[in-house]
């Protein structure tokens, strides 16, 4: 099983980012996934997470507004867009698929992570 994170780089402040993460070695279709901020000196956050129907979604506080978590099955490609990203949304991304029904809002019980996409935020 392997995730592949892309889509990271330098954004500006105000505009959109739009993070890609393809899974390989298992179709996405029956699994939940969620994606997760490292920020320097912070530890890993939960920014967004979604069920394997997609009938129940998180958002932490931060995002709250400003992001969509959504999939493509046919792609077995997952995604998180952010808009109106602010330098506070500075960090390491990753993506990381669970095989629990129930909506997962903290890391420790995903199964399988990608290696993580830098995103920098300009002011």
């Amino acid at each position: 099983v392997q995730l592949v994170e892309s889509g990271g780089g330098l954004v500006h402040a105000g505009t959109s980012l739009n993070l890609s993460c393809v899974l390989s070695g298992l179709p996405l279709e029956p699994y939940g996934f969620g994606w997760f901020r490292e920020a320097p000196g912070k530890g890993r956050e939960g920014i967004a997470a979604t069920t394997y129907r997609d009938d129940d979604q998180y958002y932490a506080d931060s995002v709250k507004g400003r992001a969509t978590i959504s999939r493509d099955n046919k792609k077995n490609t997952m995604y998180l867009q952010i808009n109106d990203v602010k330098p506070e949304d500075s960090g390491v991304y990753f993506c990381a698929l669970s095989f629990y029904h129930m909506l997962l809002t903290e890391g420790t019980k995903y199964a399988h992570w990608g290696q993580g996409t830098q995103v920098t935020v300009s002011s």
